[in-house]
């Protein structure tokens, strides 16, 4: 029998009128395919078959309706009288006359990830974490950096925003900002001032010391992923602020440096790209204030490192008043090996949002304390267990964890049974991923004394600027001390409570929240212990008196 074919509806989608699409209905009066195409001067680009039926009015009708649906569903789709975008097909008019055979459905969504964890060691990015292997540039070459790097830098600044986008990359060092987002902020065309990255090598955080295994073990990975970030930002340098403790880690990093600066990987013509990219190191005092990021600015610029108000943001007015983008060691370190394996195979780990790889510094009492690289949404459990030998004295002996560094919320062992290593999952038990640095506490611990601890290192911290944080963090700490004897009536647990709420949200910087957050895990979680140690102490005094 002879093919028909009807015109349903011709309908332009753009704005010039010079294209138009069809939606063309092919069939032998019992058997009908219907296709949407688009007319233009080269012929008709195919778009794909829709419903089979009856040629009849029903089937018109429902024609129509899938016309509509695929117009709305794709109203910015370019063609050309030249070529097809990639995922269509060309026909010319007599091929749409002859042609029934529909296409293939479209294969079905993989199935989402339930388990996470168990990362293969052909998927991790830092191969010399444990300083088995020399750490300079021989060997940094044997594991990969600097691979056809003048190839990523080439491909240009917009290209590799992208592709850090699509990763889904966020801020290893606590705030977790999606991380091809922060960089696009950066100028597009300079207006005359110079553009900066800033690496923020100043790992203060108690519990942490990530950052220190890259820059004494992996050096070469983070000066290649300064080059990269620097193109992806339009910076002319990048400036890396080590923390004034970090002696070795700091020789390693100018060694590094200086190798590359003598192989050309650095400097003028970097990698033989015709980019121009400058690497200055720079060491600080030991001050935890420095961390903040307006405030490690203020340092590199000779100044106290006291927190800025914003706005202006860095990315505006930052570093000697010009652009600037301040990151964490780890975010820069992991970008070149985003680029070269795409970002789909980082984006494969973890769970949505919370995407890719993390080095995780698990300290305390574990058996094993260690710095690993895992697959981000790990569970709690399985890291430690896996990892680290698990809890000293088995699981059962677990009293609470601080899952991201001192600043985060301690978690108690019910919530450590089941619960993920990223940011969300984290954020809903009112905590955070932080920097990942895991303090766990068996126990035999004094908890009340462990916050007490970390209250009087942020008393010692504060920079003074704010008067919640100046004067709220010496009170914090005074009353954590009485509080860890006893030496308190119970209605100080509330008034406690609310000094950390008048620091919280109330200071320039993140440090009063720091300060804060610590306290506020301890009351949620620990109150009975801290109301059983009041009323003890009070009977105590009570049969003294009495005596």
């Amino acid at each position: 029998m002879a093919l028909r074919r009807a015109l349903l509806r011709s309908v332009e989608i753009s704005p010039d009128r010079k294209r138009r699409a069809r939606l063309l209905v092919i069939g032998n009066g019992r058997k009908i395919e219907i296709g949407l195409g688009v007319e233009s001067e080269g012929g008709i680009f195919w778009l794909g078959w829709g419903a089979r039926g009856r040629l009849n009015g029903i089937v018109e009708t429902a024609a129509v309706e899938y016309f509509h649906s695929l117009s709305r569903a794709q109203p910015a789709r370019s063609f050309n009288g030249a070529g097809l975008c990639p995922a269509s097909r060309s026909f010319s008019t007599q091929a749409a006359t002859t042609s029934s055979t529909p296409q293939p459905p479209p294969p079905p969504p993989p199935p989402e990830k339930t388990h996470f964890g168990g990362l293969k060691d052909e998927d991790r990015i830092f191969t010399n974490l444990y300083g088995l292997h020399d750490p300079f540039l021989k060997g940094a070459m044997k594991r990969g950096d600097w691979h056809r790097t003048k190839d990523l830098v080439l491909k240009g600044a917009d290209w590799i925003v992208n592709e850090m986008k699509k990763s889904g990359l966020r801020g290893r060092g606590g705030a977790g900002f999606p991380s091809g987002l922060k960089w696009s902020f950066m100028p597009k065309v300079s207006d005359g001032r110079p553009s900066y990255l800033v690496v923020n090598a100043d790992e203060s955080e108690p519990g942490t010391c990530k950052d220190r295994e890259i820059m004494r073990h992996d050096p070469h990975k983070l000066l290649e992923g300064c080059l990269i970030a620097g193109v992806g930002m339009r910076a002319s340098a990048a400036y890396i602020y080590i923390r004034g403790e970090y002696v070795n880690e700091r020789l390693n990093l100018e060694k590094a440096r200086q190798e590359a600066y003598a192989a050309g990987l650095l400097g003028k013509n970097a990698c033989g790209s015709g980019y121009d990219f400058d690497v200055h190191i720079h060491f600080g005092a030991g001050a935890y204030i420095c961390g903040e990021e307006t405030a490690l600015l203020e340092s590199l610029e000779g100044k106290q490192g006291k927190p800025r108000l914003k706005p202006p943001f860095p990315a505006n007015a930052g570093l000697y008043g010009c652009p600037t983008t301040v990151t964490n060691v780890e975010t820069v370190a992991v970008s070149p090996t985003i680029l070269r394996r795409g970002p789909e195979w980082f984006a494969s780990f973890g769970r949505k949002n919370n995407s890719g790889t993390k080095l995780f510094c698990i300290s305390g009492h574990v058996n094993k304390p260690c710095t690993v690289e895992e697959e981000m949404s790990i569970p709690l459990k399985e890291l430690l267990e896996r990892h680290c030998g698990g809890v000293r004295g088995g699981w059962d002996n677990l009293l609470a964890v601080i899952p991201g560094g001192s600043s985060v919320p301690l978690l108690p062992k019910h919530i450590c049974d089941d619960v993920l290593m990223d940011y969300d999952a984290l954020k809903a038990v009112q905590s955070g991923l932080g920097t990942a640095a895991v303090i766990v506490m068996d126990k035999s611990t004094d908890v009340v004394d462990a916050i007490a601890r970390l209250s009087y290192f942020y008393k010692h911290e504060s920079c003074g600027q704010c008067t919640p944080c100046r004067e709220g963090t010496p009170w914090l700490w005074m009353i954590m001390e009485r509080l860890k004897v006893g030496n308190a009536k119970l209605e100080e647990i509330d008034m406690l409570q609310e000094v950390t709420k008048q620091i919280e949200g109330h200071t320039i910087c993140a440090l009063g929240d720091a300060a804060a957050w610590p306290v506020q895990g301890l009351i949620r979680h620990f109150r009975p212990e801290l109301e059983r140690r009041i009323r003890e102490r009070a009977e105590r005094e009570l049969v003294a008196a009495s005596a």
